[in-house]
């Protein structure tokens, strides 16, 4: 897994591995937690290179949602293959976190749910 700041945006992007099983989400889940509480909390998931994601795998992404919205901010996935997203739409987990194709709209997408979030508040 890999985080990379994107200063400009105000915004981070992170890059998921090949698999998010059972066996590596508690060390993938306290990763994320700990990038967020250090400040981090707009955060692109990018899951162009995930081929594979469990159940385990998929609250790691729900927490760190969670986690982000506490500190004000919010999570977008990125670029999810056929196979993720399939499940991803079963779990319905689409509703709550947006789905964007290319790095550019899931940035500009962070800035505009976050401007909402704003404007609501």
């Amino acid at each position: 897994m890999n985080f990379e700041l994107i200063t400009d945006k105000y915004a981070s992007v992170v890059r998921l591995p090949g698999k998010m099983v059972m066996a590596q989400t508690p060390t993938y889940r306290a990763a994320i937690l700990d990038y967020i509480n250090q400040g981090h909390s707009r955060l692109v998931i990018d899951m162009s290179n995930l081929e594979y994601i469990d159940s385990s795998g998929l609250s790691v992404l729900i927490s760190a949602r969670k986690q982000a919205i506490s500190y004000q901010g919010d999570i977008v996935l990125l670029n999810p293959k056929s196979s993720v997203r399939a499940l991803i739409e079963l779990t319905r987990l689409h509703h709550i976190m947006d789905i964007y194709e290319s790095e550019e709209q899931a940035l500009d997408g962070l800035n505009y749910s976050s401007n909402i979030e704003d404007i609501a508040s």
